[in-house]
């Protein structure tokens, strides 16, 4: 895992967990977007992969909404 090194965390596991959550997250809505580029999609395909993608949104906005706060916090335990 990129963010574990020897068995220690870099993060606190709260922000570790939803880290990694937030890269299976984007590369859901990666593959999705792809996927729409396939010319030879059908209507269904096409509404499917929306469906999919307004979820995994959604999905992106609400587990990113204290994100930005626990990564202040990481930053000011930084060393200046």
């Amino acid at each position: 895992m990129l963010l574990q090194t020897k068995n220690s965390s870099i993060f606190n596991p709260t922000l570790e967990t939803l880290l990694s959550e937030l890269g299976e997250e984007c590369n859901t809505v990666l593959t999705l977007l792809h996927q729409l580029k396939l010319s030879n999609l059908s209507n269904d395909q096409k509404g499917d992969i929306l469906a999919e993608l307004v979820g995994s949104i959604t999905h992106l906005h609400v587990h990113t909404e204290n994100l930005p706060d626990l990564i202040g916090d990481e930053l000011l335990q930084l060393p200046d």
